[in-house]
């Protein structure tokens, strides 16, 4: 009997089968594949990078997707191997956003990200933790000082110096002498050191600069693979000079698919947030942290100032803000130019909160001189993005305003609640350690941070 009605069944399915018509077959089929069939890396990768955010696009920028966001290059067997640990990296933090339970993090360390800075604290120190165990960095050795593998370390474009050093003479622990090793490729010229002596003062031509990483860029792609493999998308360039973004376009690949770690990370004028990277200018008299930024006073301290600024009236919004409150309120000292017989630093250290306007370019030093004075920073700018926003929640220890704010910026900042004050105070001490430079660099500091943000880029290339 039950043979019978099995032999029935097969029967029925036979009959219907060919009085379907051909093209229903096939859609049935290719539906079933592809339901069964996993992602591609290319989307698990970008739903990663909306769980490390907490928001939609891959960084927490809110940019639309832009076309190089991915880049995907076939790879000889000597990358494979890089490539599966990428996956793997990518995995395991796949598995943590994914996860309703939250990762076990050391006791005892205190230099374990935690608290509202953060957009994902413990997805953030899983990711820096994978950094650590794999991440592989080569420096092309070509190019002759000073222009090449040397950069200022005493000036307001020290980060540029620094970071070169650090990852050229530093302990090592990223940098790879095996290019096939190696996940990204650092092209180790300075642009300020190309203005000091390529450039001719007061000409305002950057032709040189453009040919020189135009120069150098064709010598290390002659002489290593890397380059061509992937036009580009694996490399990464370094500067902290206004004219970081117009050297870039000495080729075209560097400036579209490169990695370009930027000061001037400005979306109106070709920054792109979902590769390039947002560089904190911090400028060190002399290589140094002012000893009095050292130890801002404690809490207990009043502060006098509910607002401080003192600065050249240059770029679009400094004259706005001088307009309308130079010299206007004695709670918020405004200055086109600090009188010599007056402090900056003591200034800053006695306000509750310090403007940051744009200059001509979107960064400013101020925003982390501010923070090393526990000086609530009052971001005044136009399509800049932000230094590490990719991790850090700059809404819990900053405040944005628009430049309409400008003319009621008392009232603004006097609404401030004090306990939310206090919140915002509480978090430029938390992010302090993230934009010091420190020598040996440790962990969490501003040379990790730079390379977290190059190591998430680097996550979000397909090679293979």
């Amino acid at each position: 009997m039950l043979v019978s009605a099995i032999l029935l069944l097969l029967l029925v399915v036979w009959i219907v089968t060919m009085t379907l018509p051909f093209q229903f077959i096939e859609l049935i089929r290719f539906t079933s594949t592809t339901t069964r069939r996993s992602k591609p890396p290319e989307v698990y990768s970008a739903q990663l990078r909306t769980q490390f955010s907490g928001e939609t696009p891959i960084l927490a920028i809110g940019l639309p997707a832009h076309p190089n966001a991915t880049v995907s290059r076939k790879v000889k067997k000597g990358g494979k191997r890089k490539e599966e640990e990428l996956a793997r990296a990518r995995a395991s933090m796949r598995v943590l956003a994914n996860r309703r339970s939250n990762l076990t993090l050391p006791e005892n360390d205190d230099v374990v990200p935690a608290g509202a800075v953060y957009r994902n604290p413990r997805l953030f120190y899983q990711s820096y933790m994978e950094m650590e165990k794999i991440f592989k960095v080569y420096v092309y050795p070509e190019g002759d000082l000073p222009v090449v593998h040397d950069g200022p370390c005493k000036d307001i474009y020290s980060i540029e110096g620094r970071f070169l050093n650090e990852m050229e003479h530093g302990e090592g622990r990223f940098r790879t002498n095996d290019p096939n090793a190696a996940h990204v490729y650092f092209l180790p010229f300075s642009v300020t050191w190309m203005v000091k002596y390529l450039y001719t003062p007061f000409s305002y031509d950057i032709t040189p600069l453009k040919h020189f990483v135009s120069d150098y860029v064709r010598v290390v792609s002659s002489r290593h693979p890397f380059w061509n493999r992937t036009h580009g998308a694996d490399h990464f360039m370094l500067a902290c000079h206004d004219w970081g973004p117009h050297a870039s376009k000495g080729n075209l690949f560097l400036y579209n698919t490169s990695i370009r770690v930027l000061c001037n990370a400005n979306t109106s004028e070709g920054f792109n947030p979902r590769k390039d990277v947002a560089l904190p200018e911090i400028h060190l008299f002399g290589g140094e942290i002012s000893p009095k930024l050292l130890s801002p006073p404690p809490d207990t301290a009043p502060r006098r100032y509910l607002a401080f600024f003192a600065g050249g009236m240059h770029g679009p919004i400094r004259p706005i803000l001088l307009h309308h409150w130079k010299n206007r309120d004695k709670d918020i000292p405004i200055f086109e130019y600090l009188p010599k017989h007056l402090d900056y630093y003591s200034f800053m250290l006695s306000s509750k909160f310090c403007l940051c306007p744009s200059g001509h370019e979107v960064a400013s030093p101020r925003i982390v001189e501010s923070i090393y004075a526990e000086c609530v920073p009052v971001i005044l700018s136009k399509d800049y993005v932000l230094p590490f926003s990719d991790v850090l929640r700059w809404e819990a220890f900053s405040v944005q305003l628009e430049l309409s704010d400008i003319p009621k910026l008392k009232e603004v900042l006097g609404a401030i609640p004090e306990d939310k004050y206090r919140k915002l105070k509480q978090g430029v001490r938390a992010v302090r350690r993230h934009f010091t430079l420190n020598q040996p660099a440790k962990r969490y500091d501003a040379f990790h941070m730079i390379l977290h943000s190059i190591w998430l880029r680097r996550l979000n290339i397909e090679l293979g």
